[in-house]
Order: C-alpha cells, then sequence, then structure tokens
C-alpha cells in the first residue's frame, strides 16, 4: 500500500476547503481498506465537521473496522467548534492512522497522535511533510508566529502609479482584473487599507459573493466564517455615512486607531456597529505588529492589505508580507506623485526582496504577477 498516494489524495481534498475554513487549516482525510478508498471527506467551512468525520461519514459503518485513515493534519484532541477528532477515531476500531504533519496548535501539537498511541493505534507521521504544509502556510505563520499570513495587493501603472497627481485612480485596471481581485478577497479572513484609501475611494471592500464567507453549503447558518474590514485610522476619520458602514450588516469592520483619537468620535462609530481598536503610535503611525497581534486573535488568519502607499510601505518594511498580487495595467501617467508602495524601503538594490515561485498571467490587457516572499 502507497501510503504517500493516499495523502496525496488527502491534499487535493483539503484544497476544496480553500476560502472557506481559513482561519482554520485545510484538512482532508481518506479511508482505506484492502487498498481500496471507502470513505473521504474534507473540512468544508469554518465551524462545521472536520475532514475525518465527514470521511467517517461518508463510508458504510460495517466497513470501517480494521481500515487505514489518512489525514493530512494530527487529528485534534481538544473541544472548539467540534468535539476532539482523536476521541472520534477511537470508537471506529481503525488499524492504521497516516498523517502528514503534526499540528502546530499548542492545545494539540502531539497530543491527537498520543491519545491514539496509548489504545493501540499505529500512527505513522511524517508522510508528504512539506507538501501538506505548503497549503497551509496562513494556518501554520498563525500557530507559530501569533501574527496573520499577509497578502499584499495592488494595481497599477507601468510607471508603478495608483492615481494620478489629482488623486484619480478610476480605473486604473480593467474590470477582469477589479473582478478578480474581489475573488481573491473571497479567499481572506480580512482585507485592511489606510483611512487615506477611505477618504479618496470610499471603498466597500467587500469580497466577490459575500454569501461565499458565510455558509456555502447551506447548513448550521451560524456558522459564518470571519471577514471583516479593517481600517488604519489614528485619529477616527472614518466618515459615518461611509459605503463601509452602509454594509456593516454584510461584514464587520474594524478601525484601529491611536491612544489620542477623539473619544466622542469613536463613541459615535461604535454606536453605529464599528469596532474599535486603539493600539500605540511611533512617530505618529500605528504600531503595525500591534494591529496584526490584534487582528490574530480575532480569528484574522489571512489578511489582505490593499493600499494605499503608505500602509503598503509599512507592512513590507515590517517584514510581514507572505505574498504578493500586482495587478499591472498597460497605462503611463506620469509625475512625481501618487507611489505605489511608499515607507523606509531599502538602501540598496542588492537588498530588495525577491519573489519566489512566481506566476504571470495575462489577463488582457492588464498583467497579474503573483509570487511568495
Amino acid at each position: 500500500m502507497s501510503h504517500e498516494k493516499y495523502i496525496k489524495l488527502a491534499i487535493e481534498l483539503a484544497k476544496k476547503g480553500e476560502g472557506f475554513v481559513e482561519p482554520n487549516p485545510l484538512v482532508g482525510a481518506v479511508i482505506v481498506k484492502n487498498d481500496r478508498v471507502i470513505g473521504q471527506g474534507y473540512h468544508q467551512y469554518f465551524g462545521g465537521a472536520h475532514a475525518e468525520i465527514n470521511a467517517i461519514n461518508s463510508a458504510r459503518p460495517e466497513a470501517l473496522k480494521g481500515s487505514t485513515m489518512y489525514v493530512t493534519l494530527e487529528p485534534c484532541s481538544h473541544f472548539g467548534k467540534t468535539p476532539p477528532c482523536a476521541q472520534a477515531l477511537l470508537q471506529i476500531g481503525f488499524r492504521e492512522i497516516v498523517v502528514a504533519n503534526i499540528d502546530p496548535n499548542p492545545k494539540v501539537k502531539g497530543k491527537g497522535i498520543n491519545i491514539l498511541r496509548k489504545k493501540g493505534i499505529k500512527v505513522i507521521t511524517g508522510i508528504l511533510s512539506e507538501e501538506a504544509k505548503s497549503i497551509n502556510k496562513p494556518f501554520f505563520k498563525l500557530q507559530q508566529t501569533g501574527l496573520p499570513y499577509v497578502v499584499a495587493k495592488w494595481a497599477m501603472t507601468m510607471d508603478g502609479k495608483m492615481a494620478t497627481a489629482t488623486g484619480d485612480s478610476k480605473w486604473i485596471t480593467s474590470e477582469t482584473s477589479r473582478n478578480l481581485a474581489k475573488d481573491i478577497r473571497a479567499g481572506m479572513n480580512g482585507v485592511m487599507v489606510g483611512i487615506g484609501t477611505i477618504l479618496k475611494d470610499n471603498p466597500f471592500l467587500l469580497p466577490s459573493d459575500i454569501k461565499r464567507i458565510k455558509h456555502p453549503f447551506g447548513e448550521f447558518p451560524e456558522m459564518v466564517r470571519p471577514y471583516a474590514r479593517i481600517i488604519l485610522d489614528s485619529h477616527a476619520r472614518l466618515p459615518l455615512n461611509s459605503n463601509l458602514i452602509k454594509t456593516l450588516a454584510q461584514s464587520p469592520v474594524y478601525i484601529f486607531t491611536g491612544t489620542d483619537a477623539p473619544k466622542k468620535k469613536i463613541e459615535a462609530l461604535q454606536r453605529k456597529g464599528v469596532k474599535v481598536f486603539s493600539v500605540p503610535q511611533k512617530n505618529g503611525h500605528l504600531s503595525l505588529m500591534a494591529v496584526l497581534k490584534t487582528l490574530a486573535k480575532n480569528n484574522i488568519g489571512k489578511l489582505m492589505i490593499e493600499g494605499g502607499a503608505e500602509t503598503l510601505g509599512a507592512a513590507f518594511d515590517a517584514k510581514a508580507v507572505d505574498e504578493v498580487y500586482a495587478f499591472i495595467a498597460p497605462k503611463i501617467i506620469g509625475g512625481r506623485d501618487s507611489r505605489t508602495i511608499s515607507g523606509k524601503g531599502v538602501q540598496a538594490v542588492a537588498h530588495a526582496l525577491h519573489l519566489k515561485n512566481l506566476r504571470v498571467q495575462y489577463l488582457n490587457p492588464d498583467i497579474l504577477i503573483h509570487g511568495y516572499i
């Protein structure tokens, strides 16, 4: 029996949960008996049953005893939104459990495997570990660092401008590019911009399909995957009649202010339903690391930063960015203003960030460059 063969199948199953389960991990499970798949499942949506349980439920109960389960991540050992999977597996009578990755969550981290082994179930770990880990970069970063996985996205002209000198930016890229950007948002737990972008563009910052982030399988409507619009707003300048506030029923709005922001304005925002966080400032700028740590504690495990230049620059300066989407339009604006990325930057070209695993996509007429840091 090829362990790699069935872990690969479990990984492919796990990928089906992308955009639905975050900040939970993507997990797939396959049940095999006599070298034949008798059950399979994956974690389908945030708050729903885990992959192991879905795989068990897909098989005939009488066939499960003496079978082998292949799973991409260690079965959990604690009560969260669902009961512990490790305890559920003990009731089945599995002969063997093959696991790709140990769960980095301190609440699990080997405990699930120990529960199984103590009851005499053979557990094999580390099969295609790196391959399985690659689909869960956001989850591993969140658990190991306490910070969300950060995706930087921007749209610019060929000469690197996000707007004209007068501030006009509609539209730099084509409708095709803008729709794709909204689709990418749908896989995030939140999108973050600076207050300058809000005051200039009054955006909605919603994903392509708001229903998708709620309960895509039509079950358990109370289980809503986190998705928030996040604004860096030192002095609480967000207008009370902004599009963000008008659409609060569709997605929450988080605002990060400085400690000296006007109390009356903060209270007015809170009455509207906005969640306001106060974080330290340095040289007039909010502490980005304090912002990211707060977001991680509020179930924002995968965050997209969409601008503007100062916000993107701060993220790159803090070495917080993990992934990049750059939409480039075949247009030239000229002028000295409207830089794409600001901040301190690097002092020498040799120190510039280099993207890895590049993918270039032609969107007619725009170009999308996607890569990892």
